[in-house]
């Protein structure tokens, strides 16, 4: 072992320092968890257990808890089995919690009892950056993204799978049903191991057709056509990949594009983020407490009633069109290439014909006004533009805020590009602390806990 750096002899003695304290520097982040824990209010924010009990055994300290499992967050610890092993080996955590090892069940309960109460932490954390002036005027940008949540694939159901696995259970029973028949036609006794056998695949068989039933009921009372066995309240998700999805939660979030802090979020099971973008709005306002607030989102966000939302909210939203048009992909007109023209409350068309106004309808609870021109059917390039004959055009009535947010966009294309670049990151680090895995907890309200849990830190 010459020529390689020594080791010190195990049985040799060593003196420790005297106190934990000599073990945590100054700069040491427990110290800031310390500080923040013993700075808030529990009993205000809602935790419980403030005041023990009489009599019984004594319990732990809420206090001590909440530094337990932001310390863990923080240190990407967040399994309560592997924070109870951390408090008996890990020296910051001995000194934050002076050297108290609760077991994991009593680190389980308090995140699942104290849900609300550590959201409420989270937002007092946004409080303290506020006060120290981090949120400045700048814009804000909002995005979603999508988590796994702890259900499976193969325990999230609606209609197609359940007719299509019953369709599979069905098959294998007349399988087995088609040997005993034949055993019967051929006059042979079929031997008792081989009927036994035969009667231990059926009878699971027929546990699974009436579990699908029970489905089926479950599917019939779900107002979005989905049921999820393990996790009540987690959907199926679209992702970036063609035919692809995930079983979980559809997480949103407000990000200041100075210092890339997260102002807001919201854990929600919407598919989309097409009715996320007032209520974002409106809460990273209220957060940051300012008057004017420039937001940022993607495409995903673009709707027109949302967006007169923020404007009448006091809130400047802006949002690129989505160009999803199917006209395009025909390589004909589409809407854009019809100028509106205000004065006259009517549409130019390439042609140079004027599209008068109509008629006005409902579609989704939306007034619509209608407008085409009869010289459509005379048109010399009505190919270009449609396969019937006329070319109607719909407009919202209040489209004309829409109009002003994407004329202000076209003159600053520069927006989206600092929304790219400030809110896909915090998402990204979020997902590489919490690893190629899930949430933890089940039901809507503990994952708003964990993911609080996940921000704060």
């Amino acid at each position: 072992m010459k020529r390689f750096v020594q080791g010190v002899d195990r049985s040799q003695v060593t003196l420790f320092p005297e106190s934990l304290e000599d073990y945590i520097a100054e700069e040491n982040p427990v110290r800031v968890i310390e500080a923040f824990v013993a700075a808030l209010d529990l009993r205000e924010l809602g935790f419980k257990g403030i005041d023990p009990c009489a009599t019984g055994r004594p319990a732990y300290h809420p206090a001590v808890l909440l530094k337990l499992y932001i310390y863990g967050y923080l240190n990407r610890i967040q399994s309560s089995r592997r924070l109870e092993r951390e408090c008996q080996r890990n020296v910051e955590l001995m000194w934050l919690t002076e050297r108290l090892s609760p077991d994991f069940k009593t680190v389980a309960d308090f995140r699942k009892d104290n849900g609300k109460a550590i959201v409420q932490v989270c937002r007092k954390f946004v409080g303290v950056c506020r006060r120290l002036e981090l949120f400045s005027q700048a814009p804000v940008a909002i995005d979603g993204s999508k988590f796994k949540a702890v259900n499976s694939g193969g325990r999230n159901f609606m209609s197609q799978r359940v007719k299509q696995r019953r369709e599979r259970v069905e098959r294998h029973i007349a399988h087995y049903l088609r040997e005993l028949e034949a055993a019967d036609q051929a006059g042979v006794s079929m031997p008792e191991g081989k009927t036994t056998q035969l009667k231990e695949k059926l009878a699971p068989l027929a546990q699974e057709m009436q579990r699908l039933k029970d489905i089926d009921e479950a599917l019939a009372h779900s107002p979005d056509g989905q049921v999820s066995l393990t996790d009540p309240d987690a959907r199926v998700m679209a992702t970036a990949r063609k035919n692809s999805g995930l079983v979980g939660y559809n997480v949103q979030s407000a990000v200041d594009t100075k210092h890339h802090l997260i102002v807001a979020h919201e854990v929600t099971n919407a598919v989309t983020d097409r009715n996320q973008l007032a209520s974002m709005a409106t809460q990273a306002r209220t957060e940051m407490d300012c008057e004017n607030l420039t937001v940022l989102a993607d495409r995903g966000y673009f709707n027109g009633v949302e967006i007169r939302a923020c404007k009448e909210a006091g809130i400047h939203p802006l949002v690129p069109k989505p160009r999803t048009s199917n006209n395009r992909v025909r390589a004909r007109f589409t809407k854009d290439d019809f100028r509106y023209e205000p004065e006259k409350n009517q549409y130019r068309c390439p042609a140079g014909e004027a599209l008068t106004y109509r008629y006005q309808t409902i579609e989704n609870g939306r007034k619509i006004h209608v407008y085409f021109s009869s010289a459509c059917k005379r048109c010399a390039i009505r190919a270009k533009c449609t396969s019937t004959e006329l070319r109607r055009i719909r407009r919202w009535e209040h489209e004309a805020v829409v109009d002003t947010m994407l004329a202000e966009m076209e003159r600053d294309p520069g927006k989206m590009r600092l929304r790219g670049q400030t809110v896909e990151h915090p998402f990204g680090t979020l997902k590489f602390w919490m690893g190629a895995t899930y949430f933890l907890t089940h039901t809507q309200e503990r994952v708003r806990t964990e993911m609080s849990l996940n921000i704060l830190a």
